[in-house]
């Protein structure tokens, strides 16, 4: 490697719930450095899901903490060539790897689908990851089945 890894810049933790993983979350949400509108959205979201949890003990944050370890891969296929074939291997994911993948899908799949507002399409998606449902939850269970179709190669791993 010619140049040190890039360190990590500390993350101001939010407003409301001071936490870092909820501005990570927005940050990723945020278009055109609009981080106010993205700071609603995700606000608006969560008063959504307070507003239409079933489960009473649970704080609307703590269901978009599991909505969120309910997508979140523990394992990936990453293409390798061999012998000029190319072969899907199937290797661990790092942890903050796992987080932003599942951030990434959790809001990617929410902006597809068709309630109104971003705010009423990301609560829905986060109710649904809640109850292990939903596209981005089907995204990590078809992840994991493509890891288990190609654990043969994985002796290939690098």
């Amino acid at each position: 490697m010619r140049k040190r890894a890039a360190k990590k810049r500390p993350l101001l933790p939010d407003p409301r719930f001071n936490d870092q993983l909820v501005t990570r979350f927005v940050n990723m949400m945020m278009w055109d450095g609009k981080k106010s509108v993205a700071f609603k959205v995700f606000y608006d979201a969560i008063d959504i899901v307070d507003s239409k949890k079933t489960d009473e003990e649970k704080t609307a944050l703590e269901i978009w903490k599991d909505a969120l370890s309910n997508v979140m891969p523990h394992v990936e296929v990453r293409s390798r060539r061999v012998g000029g074939a190319t072969f899907q291997i199937p290797m661990q994911i790092r942890p903050d790897r796992k987080v932003s993948t599942a951030m990434k899908w959790l809001i990617g799949y929410s902006r597809k689908r068709n309630e109104k507002s971003m705010a009423n399409r990301l609560a829905a998606e986060i109710l649904a990851a809640a109850k292990e449902e939903g596209a981005a939850v089907k995204k990590r269970v078809d992840t994991h089945k493509m890891a288990e179709a190609n654990k043969a190669f994985s002796h290939f791993r690098f």
